[in-house]
């Protein structure tokens, strides 16, 4: 029997890799006979660094930067060489081939809501500044490329913080100098000056959010809640958006419409940031992973198919990630399996079985704690 692991991530419990190890542990006791592939997968949070080098056979390297509230963090960024990534994920960056070393970061790794506790998650005071770090150490390194993940983001501060770090100067009324530019001190600031630093390579950004950056579907609105943002200073953080928002476009010679352009409200505007600045180019997220991580030949590769993630319902299957492969691999006529922390469909679907693997009744903060124990249990007596 050939498996086909590929596990996202159980969000504040397990990486995807972990899920992936934890249920390989357990198939490989009850079934030392079966050949296991462990497929991690990635959504341009947590883990898209890491999981695109390794598929990629690239490297690590590791930083100290700035974190989403200004304590240093430590982060790390992947090197690969453009010859190894596969020909469609190459395809995606346009006619231009690939050549050298590509760079491949994730913001949740310098600007990431994870790494904040619930009480210091505030968008008004959080910045990507430690992103634009990771930017230009990738870049002062020689890479031709830069791929960024914007999943998982703690900010909403239109990636001015990482413009910041690449060479933007936000100033105030009589020359001091905001740095960097969180949304607590927008008010502050009455002009952009500055260049973005000249060794920057293209930037291209791995998002599946089509939100644009403001109104109803914008990045206050829909993700800042989750950051923390208070319905009472939605407003305030809205206006003060649009007002840094059309500065930076006249500082950069750029439309105004970019505001509307798909993914600009993604990470609490960051594509729109780097667009604007940099001339960042957005990639669908989703095609890039399936296409690097060669996910089809994995498919026609295999017998079964058994993924999961935190959290997996019906929208989960017209989604991203485990639902996507679920549905591509039943398009394959392969069996799948589907352990989730919570799993639940509203219609079953043939070939599809679903596990939910936390006992009923379990305390939430115990749920988190036991996932990976919880995971064993499931794989080894459901399979």
């Amino acid at each position: 029997m050939r498996v086909l692991l590929a596990f996202d991530k159980f969000k504040d419990a397990l990486t995807a890799r972990q899920a992936c190890e934890f249920a390989a542990q357990a198939l490989q006791e009850k079934h030392p006979e079966w050949s296991l592939d462990l497929c991690p997968l990635a959504d341009g949070g947590e883990g898209f660094a890491e999981i695109l080098t390794e598929a990629a056979g690239g490297e690590l390297v590791r930083a100290s930067v700035y974190g989403p509230r200004g304590a240093t963090t430590h982060a790390a960024y992947g090197v690969v060489s453009a010859a190894k990534i596969p020909t469609p994920a190459a395809a995606l960056f346009g006619t231009e081939k690939l050549q050298g070393r590509i760079a491949v970061i994730e913001m949740a790794a310098a600007s990431g809501l994870a790494l904040l506790p619930s009480a210091e998650r505030d968008p008004w005071q959080t910045s990507t500044y430690g992103t634009g770090e990771l930017l230009r150490a990738a870049a002062a390194a020689g890479v031709t490329a830069i791929v960024l993940g914007v999943g998982g983001s703690a900010t909403n501060d239109l990636g001015l913080g990482a413009l910041a770090a690449l060479g933007l100067r936000f100033e105030a009324q009589h020359g001091e100098q905001i740095r960097p530019p969180i949304p607590a001190r927008w008010r502050e600031i009455t002009r952009i000056v500055g260049e973005i630093v000249p060794s920057l390579p293209p930037v291209f950004i791995a998002c599946d959010v089509t939100n644009p950056l403001l109104g109803p579907r914008g990045a206050a609105a829909i993700f800042g809640p989750q950051k923390g943002l208070r319905p009472e200073d939605h407003a305030r953080m809205e206006n003060e958006s649009a007002r840094l928002a059309l500065m930076l476009c006249q500082q950069s010679s750029r439309p105004d419409s970019l505001m509307d352009a798909a993914g600009a409200g993604a990470a609490g505007g960051t594509p729109f940031g780097l667009m604007a600045a940099t001339g960042a180019t957005v990639l669908p997220g989703a095609e890039l992973v399936s296409t690097w991580l060669d996910v089809d030949a994995r498919l026609a590769a295999a017998d079964l198919v058994i993924t999961g993630e935190g959290r997996f319902d019906e929208s989960s299957l017209h989604g991203k990630g485990p639902g996507a492969l679920a549905t591509r691999a039943l398009g394959f006529g392969l069996p799948v399996h589907v352990f989730a922390g919570e799993a639940r469909v509203a219609q079953a679907r043939r070939g599809l079985t679903l596990h939910s693997i936390t006992p009923a009744g379990t305390p939430l903060v115990t749920a988190l704690r036991e996932a990976g124990a919880n995971l064993v249990t499931a794989v080894r007596t459901q399979l």
